[in-house]
């Protein structure tokens, strides 16, 4: 850190089904931003995915009706220009570092890592690569089984190949019981657990309307959910493991056990298991997390069947920091406070920025001599 305040544009909302999570999580970061050493500027995407200014960001942050601070923000915005959705970026000084809070679409799948990587900033998390990757579901997958990473089989359904995989072909392949997931959402969304043929047809006509591409799992018979939270960027670490327990009748950690009543749902932190599964845990993560090149910070989901046996369900390269979010409670428990944390993420996100800046880019990092010249075969 310097001794000069840094300005740090706080990024929020999104266009995503996790809209309301991310307001919750940006109010805990903000309040647990030292400010002694940060400025910060609030920037609202709107769920149509337009950026508002630090004003009306601020307004909706502080508690005013979003429907209406939205329409008046919008009638002072010329919507109809190219430039609208980040507009509002111009409009403060100049900014250090951005820190995007967003769950999901726009968030976490690479697009405001562009914006930033356009804008030459630093920034907390992954990269453009390693956030789409992450997003991804299948591709995630296809990393995860070319590294050798124990996950859960899975068939890929598409609206081109959806009549090729009724029901009794996925039973042939899976089993009689699955779980039916678009490739790309987030907070379990459009996540449907299937044990006939009426079910996994309304389930994959429901998963289809988030993604082109469906998630067909195979289900890891009464598991234990096992979290943990990875920090860091070329050298990450673990931290220890995090457990939870839903209530009984619910079919899994759904959006409404994560989010919007979780009173329910024991969390053990830390979490004691044995020391052969802690210690498979904690270096499939690691694995994982450099396989898919993240940075920064990752919390990693698993799943272990009856026989200790973990399977990496999935990562997520902006988890929640609501009052219930587990990638920082589990810090907590493993010595790192959450002011401190934010501190971390903020170091990690310069470094980053640093190590990539050392790379040639451009022409002129070629020299006068190479320019307009043919520099490939």
């Amino acid at each position: 850190m310097t001794d000069k305040k840094l300005h740090i544009a706080l990024l929020f909302g999104g266009n995503s089904s996790e809209h309301d999570v991310s307001k919750r999580s940006a109010h805990n970061i903000f309040d647990g931003m030292d400010k002694d050493k940060y400025d910060v500027s609030l920037f609202m995407f709107t769920k149509d995915g337009i950026l508002l200014d630090h004003q009306s960001s601020q307004r909706i942050f502080d508690g005013e009706p979003e429907d209406q601070v939205v329409k008046e923000a919008y009638a002072k915005m010329d919507l109809a220009s190219p430039l609208a959705p980040i507009a509002a970026l111009n409009e403060v000084p100049e900014i250090d570092f951005f820190y995007p809070v967003i769950h999901g679409n726009l968030g976490e799948d690479g697009t405001v890592q562009g914006l930033f990587r356009l804008l030459k900033k630093p920034y907390v998390g992954s990269g453009i690569a390693a956030s789409a990757m992450a997003f991804d579901k299948e591709l995630t997958k296809r990393i995860l089984n070319q590294a050798g990473i124990r996950n859960t089989k899975y068939i890929l359904v598409t609206p081109d190949n959806q009549a090729n995989y009724g029901w009794d072909q996925v039973k042939a392949e899976l089993g009689d019981l699955v779980f039916v997931k678009p490739a790309k959402q987030g907070s379990s969304v459009g996540i449907h657990k299937v044990r006939n043929a009426e079910e996994y047809q309304a389930a994959l006509a429901d998963a289809l309307t988030y993604d082109y591409k469906v998630l067909i799992e195979e289900a890891v018979p009464n598991p234990r959910e096992i979290e943990i939270s990875i920090l860091g960027n070329e050298h990450p670490i673990a931290s220890k493991l995090g457990g939870l327990r839903i209530p009984e009748g619910d079919d899994f950690y759904d959006y409404n056990n994560k989010f919007v009543d979780a009173s329910g749902v024991v969390f053990d932190l830390p979490v004691i298991v044995a020391e052969p599964l802690q210690k498979e845990i904690t270096q499939m993560a690691l694995d994982a997390y450099q396989a898919l090149e993240m940075k920064g910070m990752c919390r990693m989901d698993f799943l272990v069947d009856e026989n200790d046996v973990p399977y990496l369900s999935e990562p997520n390269t902006l988890p929640g920091f609501t009052n219930i979010s587990l990638y920082p409670q589990m810090w907590n428990v493993s010595g790192i406070s959450y002011s401190e944390l934010i501190d971390r993420l903020i170091e990690l996100g310069i470094e980053e920025f640093n190590h990539q800046n050392k790379l040639r880019y451009d022409f002129q990092s070629l020299g006068e001599e190479h320019v307009g010249k043919k520099i490939y075969n």
